[in-house]
């Protein structure tokens, strides 16, 4: 049977949305009353909103914190922030899942795994193709009209509404990231080849290179659901984004990168690693708290991750163990018969979805909240947060502190990573640093110039997840993730991957394919 059964939970939220729909008697958007139709960024009224966005351990903003003063005065919205954990997008789905059933969802929030799918149908979240360029005219006017047509394309609902606001990227923000301090300590260089990049992760493993006369490193590794090494795939020309396999052209034909021979080939490496101690033993048990840890802790000699955060790894690693490191972003190594990548989607996953509210000075705080948090005048201010929390002034300029999970509250309107450029992001990290701090933020800006000359555009960007409607298992992985697991460690040999392509065929990937390459044809027209 391809139609998979649905869980509690998913039941939970599907009888949510039919109340929400059911409730409101359609699917639009309510129009705002002509006492509300005002530009949203004229009213001096002050409404809370709840916002839900990911946090990895930041504080949470409450009514009254420094944070939502901040809003408050910047961008003349409450803003009420909870703190839920993202844990890959995991226990945050689940949280906001959760919310909806309940019939309490946040009045704007990033959606996840393709959830905006079902809450557009369901008539849950607003039909926005009026209501921005009215209301919030800066988010309308800063995403290009190629990308609107897109996300136009994307509707489940079939009618080229806009239900969501997407992230645009114009630069590669992904790499793999080795330490070129140990490098220098034990001789080797940068490696060019796999063979090389053998070379050195054996050397990590065997040679001490952290000093401390205790063999605790870890050469590469990753993190649970064989996320977060993409580095390790990406020498094969294999499409991941965050660890998540994603669609690209092989063989001329738009492709579920999980099901092609590159994959094949990079899971019989990445099983041969394991077996040779140098991938981390506890790449599948590693949470990001864990695996961060080790990167942070003087223990791994590789990551993937983004670029721009070097200093932030760099700079807890020196508070934690007293090391200036060097993180370089790694070449991808050359394997013959394979053009290695990085992944680059052009178009991220959805930023923000706004409720379908029948409260009109709720929706339009929220569409208030955006335009000015989209007003590129507003950036630099929001790039720096609140002062003493965020960043201090020091000789009449603006400069970010270090990272600090314990003291600072999570910055959720970063318009900038959502449209982000290469040239402002560096600029800002080189304009808000201080002379001590210069040494990891000029390897930041290193690696992420860097990064450029690996990345590439996936064929699959901009796909919308409801080609995987009704094959929920596909969607989530479930079978790719058992077997690659089970590859990686050992427990299968490498002649069971054909097991698993055949499995996925019939599974519904068969279907699945047939509607992508469907839409591939419709928005390459």
């Amino acid at each position: 049977m391809k139609v998979k059964k649905m869980g509690a939970l998913s039941v939970a939220v599907s009888l949510a949305l039919s109340v929400v729909a059911g409730c409101s008697g359609k699917t639009e958007s309510p129009a705002p009353s002509a006492s509300s139709s005002q530009d949203p960024g004229m009213t001096n009224e002050i409404v809370d909103i709840e916002v839900w966005r990911e946090n990895n351990g930041y504080l949470p903003t409450t009514k009254g914190s420094k944070l939502y003063e901040f809003y408050k005065e910047k961008l003349g919205v409450g803003v009420l922030h909870p703190y839920v954990e993202w844990n890959g997008g995991t226990t945050y789905l689940n949280q906001l899942n959760l919310k909806i059933a309940a019939n309490e969802m946040p009045d704007l929030f990033a959606p996840w795994n393709g959830i905006e799918s079902s809450l557009a149908k369901n008539g849950a979240i607003a039909d926005l193709t009026e209501l921005l360029p009215k209301y919030a005219p800066n988010v309308w006017e800063s995403i290009p009209k190629d990308v609107w047509d897109i996300v136009k394309a994307n509707d489940p609902t079939g009618q080229g509404k806009i239900y969501y606001i997407p992230g645009v990227l114009d630069y590669g923000r992904y790499s793999g990231m080795i330490r070129k301090d140990w490098l220098d300590k034990l001789g080797l260089q940068m490696p060019k080849t796999q063979d090389e990049f053998v070379k050195v992760l054996e050397a990590f493993r065997d040679k001490d290179p952290n000093g401390n006369g205790q063999k605790d490193e870890v050469p590469t590794g990753g993190r649970e659901q064989a996320r977060w090494m993409d580095h390790l795939f990406a020498m094969y020309g294999v499409a991941m984004f965050e660890g998540i396999p994603e669609w690209d052209l092989y063989d001329g034909k738009l492709t579920y990168s999980a099901v092609t021979p590159n994959m094949k080939a990079a899971l019989e490496f990445i099983a041969k690693l394991y077996k040779d101690g140098l991938l981390d033993k506890e790449t599948l048990l590693n949470n990001k708290q864990k695996w961060d840890g080790k990167v942070e802790g003087n223990k791994a000699g590789l990551y993937f991750h983004w670029a721009e955060t070097t200093n932030d790894r760099l700079e807890n690693m020196n508070k934690n163990t007293g090391v200036k490191a060097d993180y370089s972003a790694l070449p991808l190594p050359e394997v013959p018969g394979f053009k290695g990548f990085y992944t680059w989607k052009r178009l991220t996953p959805p930023a923000w979805v706004v409720k379908n509210n029948k409260d009109q000075k709720k929706l339009m705080a929220t569409l208030k909240l955006l335009n000015n948090a989209y007003d590129k005048k507003n950036w630099t201010t929001l790039f720096l947060g609140v002062e003493g929390m965020h960043y201090t002034m020091k000789d009449g300029k603006g400069i970010r502190l270090p990272d600090d999970k314990s003291t600072q509250e999570n910055m959720i309107f970063e318009p900038y990573k959502n449209l982000a450029t290469l040239d402002f992001m560096t600029s800002q990290i080189k304009n808000t640093s201080t002379e001590d701090r210069k040494w990891a933020t000029d390897q930041t800006i290193r690696n992420m110039t860097e990064a450029q000359k690996y990345a590439k555009i996936i064929a699959g960007d901009g796909m919308p997840a409801s080609v995987y409607e009704g094959f929920t298992d596909i969607n989530n992985r479930t079978l790719f993730v058992e077997y690659a697991s089970k590859i990686i460690v050992g427990q299968y040999p490498i002649s069971k991957f054909d097991e698993f392509v055949e499995k996925w065929n019939k599974s519904g990937g068969e279907e699945v394919t047939k509607r992508a390459r469907e839409w591939y044809a419709k928005v390459k027209k």
